[in-house]
């Protein structure tokens, strides 16, 4: 009998300092959702001042515990984003190129389409860059650099969807194709709307 009931007397006191030790050392499961919450409505809130703002919440909002609240970290997390769509659509592209029954038009436009699409892939890779070497004596003039890379990629990536206007690829790949890129150049263009706005900020 005592030892029953010294085991619940141990079970009840390591009870209560559990209880007590809730509320003096609140876990991190209780505190991250109103973090988080927070974080995300600042996304959401950036994000209405884009052209797309649906898809930049939706592409930004899983990295929501990385950026915070931050302008800088959210810009610098759109361009990884758009970045890694860019990508992926080449990979695409050149894997599509591949296919047999493609008209000598059609094979021309994916071939000038892919080289559109490498020069924005590293053209977001130089805005990246750059984004590392923003400091208050050069941030002018660093940030003209990111906004004129990620310009000239959104270029790239329109003409390269403006190249498949009129030419029909076998079967569905023209649509294929142009939803791939037109969704990088919308997250490119969210992007850019996202750099401006936290270049604003220093003006």
């Amino acid at each position: 009998m005592e030892s029953t009931s010294s085991k619940l007397s141990s079970t009840f006191f390591l009870l209560q300092i559990f209880i007590i030790s809730s509320f003096i050392y609140p876990t991190s499961a209780a505190r991250n959702p109103l973090r988080s919450k927070t974080n995300n409505d600042f996304i959401k809130t950036s994000c209405s001042e884009t052209t797309y703002p649906r898809l930049c919440f939706a592409s930004l909002s899983t990295h929501a515990s990385t950026i915070q609240t931050s302008p800088k970290l959210l810009a610098g997390a759109a361009l990884n984003v758009t970045l890694s769509s860019a990508k992926s659509a080449s990979a695409l592209m050149l894997k599509l190129s591949k296919i047999h029954g493609i008209s000598p038009k059609g094979a021309a436009a994916m071939k000038d389409c892919m080289e559109e699409l490498s020069d924005s892939v590293d053209e977001l890779r130089n805005s990246i860059a750059e984004m590392s070497k923003l400091r208050t004596p050069s941030f002018n003039l660093v940030m003209n650099d990111i906004q004129t890379w990620v310009s000239a990629a959104l270029t790239d990536e329109n003409t390269c969807s403006d190249g498949f206007a009129e030419e029909k690829i076998k079967g569905n790949l023209t649509s294929i194709v142009k939803g791939r890129v037109l969704n990088v150049a919308q997250l490119t263009s969210n992007a850019l709307a996202l750099i401006n706005k936290y270049a604003l900020l220093h003006a």
